[in-house]
């Protein structure tokens, strides 16, 4: 089975990004020079992905090589400490893997660059999937899709799905299908690409999907044979569902308010209609405390589904993360059900949780959570976890689902998510077979794949593949039993060896020696999925093996990188393996140092993350003594700058609002302004008791904050934020795991009593007995940041900086109705009531109220500034 994705060809001399599909069957994609393409084999996220690049100019081919990660990182660094342009080139997102290349060509030179990617179709939902992103930003003179797919099976369905398809572009697609193979080519005119006549704006910008499966006439599955390995696909029909017994275990802390919880709600209760009669179910919500629906698991009737959406349509968003106790109980429920023998024969039972954090409440030590879980479901039952955003740690609920019959999945905060959650149900709403193994002869077959799995289900596909050893002889048997209901099944078949290899001797469509790769796939992948349960010296050989084969195989992996050393300069390139991560969509593997706060003679020193300065650098400037950010694949565009002329018609909100209490318990508002050095970071707020640390940096320019970073000792939390984006930093070291948002998103999060909320894009960082933090990014004044504090009482005596001076011994007099004398450290200042703009709400409305507050009559110097 072999599928073929081709797309040609690329501009001499330019940058592209190459987006790759996500999803089903084999496939690769070339440039310039198609070649051809092994069996029908997809590239999960986590494990291995191959490929194989090279890059042609003037007719010398320069290729990429496949090296040990660790052992390149001296290289790495070393190019990085010398300023040579050594470049990460690789990152992965959801449903997408980028892989950009850049190179300097000469004049009349001509440069080609070509990429191979493999990947195993996984079946889901009864077929597979072919995703290709399509967005050139330009136009084509020469831009061609071509798809091969190639099923000695034979096709039982074939379609495509074009996201940006129009009526002028349907000339542009011909699909050719007999009964084993499927030609499908896109090729538009640049006429047929331009929005409207005479523009270079492109219409091709979405999805190009082809969906297909196979038939499935042999009952005991479909082997294929080349070139020494074999490969099994198992996907009987026709097989009677088996009941399920779920608990449904939903976090409900206060992190998951808004769209998240909103989300969840709509996808369970559409959910909860699926459920069939002879299905057992119940519900737990979890915040610090957990809730139950019901204190037994009950029959999916009617009247019980009713009740259960009720309960779910009551539940809110607010308070901790109990996930040890959420689990433990709804693994208690399915073990009261088989006490009262309430288990339905041959019916499979499972705990499905969605959470969008780290435990916070009860047990929050990971280990020990993992511990805990799997000695309570003792191999008995299926746990499948849910990461709903990048806030959770992904590692961790990895873990715990493989450790106890599981996979987990990550939920993306998009307007898709309940879809998300329907489409992962449905992955698991249908068992057909528990207990399935697959047999061959001990003297045929050596070196087998996972060979044994806890469960099958309805619309998906069991892959094993193996080698054959000489010894085999013409005819290959095999047998897999499995357990439907109460009886166990048996599906056999065989194969003729000889008559299998003609199959793929076609060079049209087949490349040789694909299905060793295949099976050397499914081998790495199993080794690192064994590995995330492993430890110690058992972790380490699983590693190693993994390592061997994919070195041996040239595969990048996340135990792998691809070195392309430049043809001219000799610098390296490395694109690298990204993995599933906590708190971030992208987890590069860079030798930078992270961002930290130390706390030394009770003054809080804090030192950029280098991080940020990647992600941000399109939007700042880079402080003096900085290296040039590497590109991780992240971009944001620079916010437009206002001349200079329409700067001053523009309506102004003063940087800084500060609750003030002065003489006597009186309250008052200051507002006022800071001007800084451009060249280094203004001290804004130090109080080392309460563990606090604001820091910023002042435009002149604009006369506003670039950007603002709020430290807190305790949890160890910096949120960094610009213009455009916020970033949450948790922990240091190794620990540290971070999460980027948007100003216009609303969310809220919790750490350890530390709450970050944001609506209207007025960001609040609240705390128990802690001043109140808010940041806040306005989008129709003139770009830039502003901070507002409240509760100022919680400050202690040792608070300090430009902002902080204001809580340290102040005192004032009135010099008349409408000014003030206010005196602080030595200093005094004149201040005059004014209305000016109240920006502490956020853009709850437009025009934005204003606010009589103290004012100072000039801008306060930073006192660094030159």
């Amino acid at each position: 089975m072999a599928l073929t994705s081709t797309v040609s060809p690329w501009a001499p001399g330019s940058h592209h990004d190459l987006p790759t599909p996500p999803s089903p069957a084999t496939w690769s994609i070339r440039l310039n020079e198609p070649k051809r393409p092994p069996s029908r084999w997809r590239y999960p996220r986590q494990p291995s992905s191959p490929i194989s690049p090279c890059r042609i100019i003037d007719g010398a081919t320069y290729l990429g090589e496949i090296k040990e990660k660790a052992s390149d990182q001296k290289r790495y660094r070393l190019a990085l400490a010398n300023g040579l342009s050594a470049k990460i080139i690789k990152a992965t997102g959801r449903n997408l893997e980028q892989f950009q290349v850049s190179v300097n060509v000469a004049p009349t030179a001509n440069a080609t660059f070509e990429l191979v990617y493999e990947e195993l179709l996984k079946r889901q939902l009864g077929k597979y999937e072919l995703m290709l992103k399509v967005r050139p930003q330009q136009l084509g003179r020469h831009l061609q899709i071509d798809i091969r797919i190639f099923e000695p099976q034979g096709i039982s369905s074939l379609d495509t799905e074009i996201t940006f398809m129009t009526k002028d572009l349907a000339d542009a697609l011909t699909t050719t299908q007999n009964k084993t193979k499927a030609h499908i080519v896109f090729k538009p005119s640049l006429a047929q690409q331009q929005k409207k006549p005479g523009r270079l704006d492109t219409i091709l910008d979405g999805n190009f999907i082809v969906h297909y499966d196979v038939d499935r006439t042999a009952i005991a599955g479909a082997i294929q044979i080349e070139n020494g390995y074999f490969v099994h696909h198992f996907a009987p029909r026709e097989l009677p569902l088996l009941p399920k017994n779920v608990v449904f275990a939903i976090d409900k802390s206060g992190s998951m308010a808004g769209r998240k919880i909103r989300k969840t709600k709509e996808a369970l209760l559409k959910i909860l209609d699926d459920l069939k009669p002879e299905d057992h179910f119940n519900l737990v919500a979890f915040s610090g405390r957990v809730t139950q629906w019901k204190p037994i698991l009950l029959q999916a009737s009617k009247e019980y589904l009713e009740s259960a959406k009720t309960f779910l349509s009551n539940t809110q968003a607010l308070g901790a993360t109990n996930i040890n106790e959420a689990i433990l109980l709804a693994v208690r429920m399915l073990d009261e059900n088989d006490r009262r023998k309430q288990r339905p024969s041959g019916s499979v039972s499972m705990v499905i949780l969605l959470t969008d954090g780290d435990p916070t409440e009860g047990e929050t030590k990971l280990q020990k959570i993992q511990e805990n879980v799997r000695a309570t479901v003792g191999g008995r039952y299926h746990l499948y976890c849910l990461g709903f955003g990048f806030d959770v740690n992904y590692d961790f609920l990895e873990k715990l689902a493989l450790d106890n019959g599981g996979v987990a999945r990550r939920i993306y905060e998009d307007s898709d998510a309940d879809l998300q959650l329907q489409d992962f149900y449905q992955e698991v709403a249908n068992p057909l077979l528990t207990m399935v193994k697959f047999q061959y002869p001990d003297n045929a077959v050596e070196l087998l794949t996972q060979d044994n799995f806890r469960v099958f289900f309805k619309s998906s596909e069991l892959v094993v593949a193996g080698k054959l050893t000489p010894q085999a002889q013409d005819l290959l048997s095999a047998q897999v039993r499995g357990q439907s209901n109460t009886q166990y099944v048996d599906f056999q078949t065989e194969v003729n060896i000889g008559n299998k290899e003609k199959v793929f001797q076609d060079p049209e469509y087949i490349s040789h020696g694909f299905m060793e790769r295949l099976w050397a796939y499914l081998t790495i992948q199993k080794l690192l999925e064994k590995a995330v349960s492993a430890s110690g010296t058992a972790q380490q050989s699983l590693k190693a093996r993994a390592l061997d084969l994919s070195l041996s195989f040239s595969f990048v992996t996340p135990l792998t990188c691809m070195v392309v050393n430049q043809p001219d300069q000799g610098q390296p390139q490395l694109a690298v393996k990204s993995v599933e991560t906590d708190h971030g969509e992208l987890k590069m593997e860079q030798p930078l140092r992270s961002g930290r706060t130390k706390f030394r003679r009770r003054k809080i020193v804090f030192q950029e993350p280098a991080e940020l300065r990647s992600l941000l650098a399109p939007l700042e400037d880079v402080l003096p003594g900085t290296s040039t950010p590497l590109s991780v694949g992240i971009t944001t565009p620079p916010t437009p700058v206002p001349l200079e002329e329409s700067l001053k018609s523009m309506e102004r909100a003063p940087h800084f609002i500060l609750s003030l209490i002065i003489q006597k318990n009186q309250k008052e508002v200051l507002c006022l302004d800071v001007k800084g050095s451009p060249f280094r970071p203004v001290n804004l707020i130090s109080d080392p008791v309460q563990g606090i640390e604001v820091t910023g940096h002042y435009k002149d320019f604009l006369d506003t904050f670039s950007w603002l970073q709020v430290s807190y000792k305790t949890p160890e939390i910096q949120v960094y934020v610009n213009q455009d984006s916020i970033i949450v930093i948790r922990g240091r070291g190794q620990n540290e795991k971070s999460s980027s948002y948007q100003w216009q998103k609303i969310f809220s999060l919790e750490f350890s009593g530390l709450k970050i909320i944001m609506e209207n894009r007025a960001l609040r960082l609240i705390a128990p007995k802690k001043v109140t933090i808010g940041l806040v990014s306005l989008s129709h004044l003139i770009p830039g940041l502003h901070l507002f504090l409240q509760n100022p009482v919680h400050f202690s005596e040792k608070v300090s900086g430009i902002l902080g001076q204001f809580y340290h011994h102040l005192h004032c007099h009135y010099l008349e109705d409408d000014k003030m004398a206010l005196t602080t450290m030595g200093k005094t200042y004149t201040i005059t009531r004014k209305s000016t703009l109240d920006f502490q709400n956020g853009e709850r409305s437009t025009p934005m109220p204003t606010l009589l507050c103290w004012s100072l009559e000039q801008s306060l110097q930073d006192r660094k500034t030159s």
